[in-house]
């Protein structure tokens, strides 16, 4: 299959640690981070925090260790659910890093991983040397496996990208440094109808929940060392 030119966008790092935006406290916004603890999160099924997450420089930080057990580095999910939100905050990576960002995620003894119940705003190196980088629906910005942007517009390892996630009653829209990357709604008929043409056809109660809590994933290992993702500008606005 021909794939359609990818706009790919450089830009500068930034380097500073930036509070919660003024304009987005005034327009409702509250921190999910405070920058120096990891207060309100918790390892995906444990009770406290996985060895592989601390707080680094005002910012969440995932130093992956390959040797680890899959418990160090289970995603982090917030303590509360979250239904109708807007959701804001920024990452960064190594090379050839990949990860995710999920919402509406289920925590219950049946569900051994986040994405068996929440859908996926993929975040993923611009470049790397095995999939997922290069790969249409799997790349920066996409819903994972189901939709893919008409763009790329992820920067390159050691910058910051900023993204956010629209959740209203089911319309769903995601945006990469300034760029709606996805616009799609749940639950219709044609949203079903995408589902059932991917893995998640075989997981009965992928995206089924109106309300979740949002998950940052521990990262996948692409063979390539070290494997260290940070977060930081967490910040989220209650929708009615």
């Amino acid at each position: 299959m021909i794939r359609p030119r990818l706009k790919i966008v450089a830009a500068a790092c930034l380097l500073a640690i930036l509070p919660v935006h003024a304009a987005d406290k005034e327009q409702g916004f509250s921190s999910l981070f405070d920058g120096k603890t990891l207060a309100g999160w918790h390892s995906f099924g444990q009770k406290g925090i996985g060895k592989d997450w601390s707080v680094v420089d005002g910012t969440i930080q995932l130093q992956r260790d390959l040797k680890a057990p899959a418990r160090d580095f289970a995603d982090l999910v917030t303590d509360k659910e979250y239904e109708n939100f807007d959701l804001k905050l920024e990452w960064t990576m190594t090379p050839c890093a990949d990860a995710g960002i999920m919402f509406n995620v289920q925590e219950s003894p049946k569900y051994h991983e986040t994405w068996e119940t929440g859908p996926e705003m993929q975040i993923a190196d611009l470049v790397c040397t095995k999939p997922d980088s290069y790969t249409l629906y799997e790349r920066s910005g996409d819903l994972f496996d189901l939709i893919s942007s008409d763009i790329e517009n992820v920067k390159e390892h050691g910058n910051w990208n900023a993204v956010e996630i629209i959740v209203d009653h089911g319309h769903v829209q995601f945006f990469q440094n300034g760029h709606k990357t996805v616009d799609t709604t749940l639950w219709t008929p044609e949203w079903n109808a995408l589902v059932a043409k991917t893995k998640f056809a075989k997981m009965p109660d992928f995206a089924r929940f109106h309300k979740g809590h949002i998950s940052l994933q521990g990262g996948e290992d692409k063979g390539i060392e070290p494997i260290r993702i940070s977060y930081r500008n967490i910040r989220i606005k209650a929708l009615d």
